[in-house]
């Protein structure tokens, strides 16, 4: 498959905005930032209420780009090789074949990935930082592009497991979707009233394009004083005193190509201090953890990211 040098990317990005709200009604900053995740080369941790809209969204994406679309449901029974695939030993050649699993796809939906066991849960692991599975011995390479989605309701509701901290490190952005406001969901009702749009919902780029799109982010310049600032962001959630665990220089890396991706997905070729602000609450809130006693004292995770943007100097470029 070759990768299609794209001239204008901005249209093709716009166009793939536009025809995912056409079934995700208000929602385009979050449709903007999936699309961040996706160019930058990331996966997404969507955490709500059931029915907000979190499978629409990625049933969406998958159809907007004309990939190839699986769905896991997280069950607390579900097996790694559930996930992964399994060798499956042919009486006919006596040979063992690999059938894969439905993690061989471009767009994944991992839904309710706190339902299953610690044990399941890492069986993603390997898949979305290296984009191959390994069964057996056997390493089997992933299709690309390779996105997955994963949707998680709130750890109050019950038969949930909080994800491993190294799990949830792999995902570049956190978002919510939250509930609609009165004026979208009257509009809501009167999409959907009828066929459900998402069935006559057609492909607006290719494959190759979105291969493009992602190389051209790297071509995002970034100055020294804002890779400066990302670091500073970083390293103050580590010295904060409310702070057990900060964040990673993974998670600086996150930043970084996400706000490339966001210069790109706005029609810019360089990055500005407001994308990183930006950005910061959705790729910081599910690195950083709090210490039991500040939980205790009221400390939250959102006024502490909002402190360290407001104590840490923003560069002038």
């Amino acid at each position: 498959m070759s990768i299609i040098k794209i001239d204008h990317p901005q249209q093709s990005i716009e166009k793939l905005i536009h025809n995912i709200e056409k079934v995700l009604v208000g929602k385009k900053h979050i449709i903007e930032f999936s699309i961040v995740a996706l160019l930058a080369r990331g996966h997404v941790l969507l955490e709500d209420v059931p029915g907000v809209g979190k499978t629409m969204l990625v049933r969406a994406i998958a159809r907007s780009i004309g990939g190839v679309f699986k769905r896991i449901q997280f069950t607390p029974d579900l097996l790694p090789t559930d996930v992964t695939g399994v060798s499956i030993f042919n009486q006919k050649s006596l040979e063992f074949e690999f059938r894969k699993g439905p993690i061989f796809a471009n767009v994944v939906l991992s839904d309710e990935i706190n339902r299953t066991s610690p044990k399941t849960q890492s069986a993603l692991l390997e898949a979305m930082e290296e984009h191959s599975v390994t069964v057996d011995g056997a390493t089997y390479k992933l299709a690309e592009p390779f996105f997955v989605m994963a949707t998680q309701n709130p750890l109050e509701y019950e038969g949930t497991f909080p994800l491993p901290e190294a799990q949830l490190d792999r995902f570049l952005l956190q978002l919510h979707l939250g509930y609609p406001s009165q004026e979208e969901e009257v509009a809501i009702l009167t999409r959907f009233s009828g066929q459900q749009p998402i069935e006559e919902l057609e492909p607006v780029v290719t494959i190759e394009e979105v291969q493009g799109l992602q190389k051209e982010v790297a071509t995002i310049k970034v100055s020294e004083g804002i890779k400066e600032y990302i670091v500073r962001l970083s390293q103050k959630t580590r010295d904060h005193g409310s702070v057990y665990l900060g964040v990673s220089p993974r998670g600086s890396l996150a930043l970084y190509r996400a706000a490339q991706a966001l210069a790109l997905v706005r029609g810019r070729d360089f990055v500005i201090p407001d994308d990183v602000k930006e950005l910061v609450p959705h790729t910081f809130r599910h690195r950083v953890i709090l210490k039991p006693e500040s939980r205790l004292e009221g400390a939250t995770i959102d006024r502490l990211i909002a402190d360290v943007l407001r104590e840490t100097r923003v560069p002038i470029s």
